[in-house]
């Protein structure tokens, strides 16, 4: 076909410019020549172009304008891997105007996340998510700049790092010791889990960010509106967005969902300017000390003087930042975190082989009179390929954050447009039959077995529940010791039952959050008769025991 459209060409040329050739050099051959393979060269490059740009991965076929918008299941990472079977692990679909392209398959996931990362390293932001992080001024939906790299430093460097989590312990270890308290005091009756853990990443958060702390009435209170608002931030998140599948209609806010958002983000930015208030009155009445040392300074302290001590940076750390940054941390800190232990609580209830195996281990490595400590969780094995087990089957975010490609590419031989949204169904690859030996059942064993090192580096691309290259979750280090730590000493204290009568309901409810359709209501029950092991003074006895 190409030597076809080259004569084709070549002879059209001599024809349309034979009068040139007569009238001022004919007897030029090698001029004819050079400039008729010049321009044979560029009709081949540009049918080859041509034919490139419309080299899309496959897809189903939409309607004009609306696209595949009619036919989407709301379950969209289930809807998704559906759409895998029959065109393939990486397909296009049109929502909107939006081409969105849809991996899921490792070898896929990792040309674009690690071959490609920095092509892929923008976020695809829904105006919901630029309307709560002010702008877009925060980490998680931020574009990949200068900016950026300065937030991601301060988390890496000052609230997540070895150091920062371990001079913390003793927040995270008080709040634990309350939860386990509070639930003492509602032993044989029905709690939810979800709720109660929400109020203890809740306090464990507003601690180490800026010296807060829910206690007595105002914890079940307050703490009940902190629930509130945050799920409202997450399910508009969640929720599709006629702005963002038509940006020409953006201006006009349709469904209200930026206007949703602002007033829940009012509600946060009144907390954020109290405390940040009262911070900078102390430093002014004390007096700073220009260090960064994070063991005696919340992490608020350690950004203000950041701010202060900045200089003339071209890329500017502001208090607006500041707030943009304790807002990813509110949200994904508790909603998250607080999602993986009831799944985690779901199904070991749902397999009691499992949870008696975790509890001899528990005995084992921790002893019967004495309480959960982090420096435990370096031993208990099993009980850490159940939390692996519980992000596989139940990643937090089944389809990670959208990445945006910011230039056209090649992924698996198709063009990847400049400006399309990428989505990652990371629920799907990690339930691959083809990967992964009876995926559907809940088997911590698979995380003991074999010489494959599995964590949450996002390495191994078929185990990618916090992402992976530059925009993987910044805070893994906090939920890795977390979420162990807070089902360890559930599992540890208690006994765990449903109410007589019900059954345990583990089906989904998709967002841009997974979470659990029936939140899990169960009844503790004591393992252990010493009364102390209850008893929040003989914890803080035994803690100055032990140090």
């Amino acid at each position: 076909m190409v030597p076809n459209l080259a004569t084709k060409v070549k002879g059209t040329i001599f024809e349309a410019l034979s009068w040139w050739w007569e009238a001022n050099n004919p007897n030029d051959q090698f001029a004819r020549t050079v400039i008729s393979l010049s321009v044979v060269i560029l009709a081949i490059l540009w049918y080859v172009l041509l034919k490139g740009k419309s080299h899309l991965p496959p897809g189903p076929r939409g309607l004009p304008l609306v696209g595949n918008l009619p036919f989407l299941d709301p379950d969209l990472h289930n809807y998704f891997a559906k759409l895998a079977k029959v065109y393939g692990p990486i397909f296009k679909i049109k929502l909107g105007s939006k081409l969105c392209v849809v991996l899921g398959s490792p070898v896929i996931v990792r040309e674009v996340l690690r071959d490609n990362d920095i092509i892929f390293s923008n976020r695809d932001s829904p105006r919901s998510a630029l309307a709560i992080t002010y702008g877009g001024l925060d980490m998680a939906w931020a574009p990949y700049n200068s900016q950026w790299r300065i937030l991601r430093t301060i988390c890496v460097q000052d609230i997540f790092s070895k150091n920062s989590l371990d001079a913390t312990y003793i927040l995270r270890r008080e709040e634990v010791r309350q939860t386990l308290d509070d639930i003492y005091s509602k032993i044989n009756k029905p709690i939810n889990i979800g709720e109660q853990m929400f109020l203890t990443m809740l306090n464990l958060l507003t601690s180490m960010l800026w010296g807060g702390k829910l206690k007595g009435e105002e914890r079940s209170s307050l703490g009940q509106e902190f629930k509130q608002v945050i799920e409202g931030i997450v399910e508009l998140l969640g929720k599709p967005n006629i702005s963002d599948l038509f940006p020409v209609l953006a201006r006009f806010d349709i469904q209200g969902i930026e206007r949703k958002m602002k007033s829940l983000l009012s509600w946060f930015d009144r907390i954020f300017d109290s405390v940040i208030d009262r911070q900078t009155k102390l430093d002014q009445a004390n007096g700073a000390s220009g260090s960064y040392s994070i063991e005696n300074k919340d992490i608020l302290e350690i950004l203000l003087m950041k701010v202060k001590d900045q200089g003339d940076s071209k890329a500017p750390f502001t208090i607006t930042n500041i707030k943009a940054l304790f807002m990813d941390i509110m949200v994904a800190g508790t909603d998250t975190t607080t999602d993986t232990v009831e799944w985690a609580m779901a199904e070991t209830m749902k397999n009691p082989r499992i949870m008696k195996n975790i509890q001899e281990e528990l005995d084992k490595v921790v002893g019967r009179n004495k309480l959960v400590e982090e420096a435990h969780l370096l031993k208990l094995h099993y009980l850490n390929a159940v939390v692996k087990e519980t992000f596989r089957l139940h990643p937090a975010v089944p389809l990670l954050v959208p990445r945006r490609s910011g230039d056209s590419c090649i992924v698996n031989g198709y063009a990847i447009p400049k400006g399309t949204r990428i989505l990652v169904n990371a629920w799907s690859i990690q339930r691959d039959p083809d990967r992964w030996e009876n995926p559907l059942e809940f088997q911590p064993e698979r995380f003991l077995r074999g010489t494959s090192k599995w964590d949450y580096s996002g390495n191994d691309f078929r185990y990618i529940p916090f992402g992976s290259g530059r925009r993987r979750c910044v805070g893994v280090s906090l939920v890795e010791r977390m979420v162990p730590y807070v089902f360890a000493s559930l599992l540890h204290m208690f006994e765990w039952r449903l109410s007589e009568g019900t059954d345990l309901d583990l089906s989904e409810h998709f967002g841009i959050v997974l979470k659990m359709k029936t939140p899990l209501i169960a009844i503790p029950i004591p393992r252990f008769t010493n009364p102390e092991l209850h008893s929040l003074r003989f914890h803080s006895q035994l803690h100055k025991i032990n140090t």
